[in-house]
């Protein structure tokens, strides 16, 4: 049972009403990715998925994917219908057995970061490029979706 602290007589307690939010968001995450059977955490305990930065051009949606750490073999890309799914592992470095680590905070192990795309895409015509850590994944926008310009008869 937490202590409570002394306040003098009469003493109001500030409203904080979003006090708990991110507790209540926390516990909705947890109760949506066991229903799900996502793993909730990676090895180390803590879960890692990698920050998504989304951006379009006139033809294109790019995604820029930060994975510091993590070999191109051991990602992968997929397409279905408005959903992109980009998959992988950081793996812990073996050779570093013989090292008593005092402090870690990079989180290793497997990750999967599902997108929901925001507009169609030619899924055949999607290219990945990965360098310096970081995947860039160009997919073209659908024909229908590109602007056209429509020529104006005389008559």
């Amino acid at each position: 049972m937490a202590m409570e602290r002394w306040r003098p007589f009469g003493a109001a307690d500030r409203w904080e009403p979003f006090r708990n939010v991110s507790d209540i968001q926390g516990e909705v995450n947890r109760l949506f990715d066991t229903l799900l059977g996502r793993p909730m955490t990676g090895p180390s305990g803590r879960a890692w998925l990698p920050p998504v930065d989304m951006h379009e051009t006139k033809d294109d949606l790019v995604l820029n994917v930060e994975l510091p750490g993590v070999s191109e073999k051991d990602v992968t890309v997929s397409i279905t219908g408005d959903l992109l799914s980009i998959k992988g592992e950081r793996r812990w470095n073996d050779e570093a057995k013989d090292r008593q680590y005092l402090h870690t905070e990079r989180v290793y192990g497997q990750f999967e970061r599902l997108v929901q795309l925001p507009m169609a895409v030619q899924a055949d015509k999607v290219k990945a490029s990965y360098r310096d850590g970081v995947l860039q994944i160009t997919l073209p926008k659908a024909e229908e979706l590109k602007p056209r310009e429509i020529k104006i008869d005389i008559l």
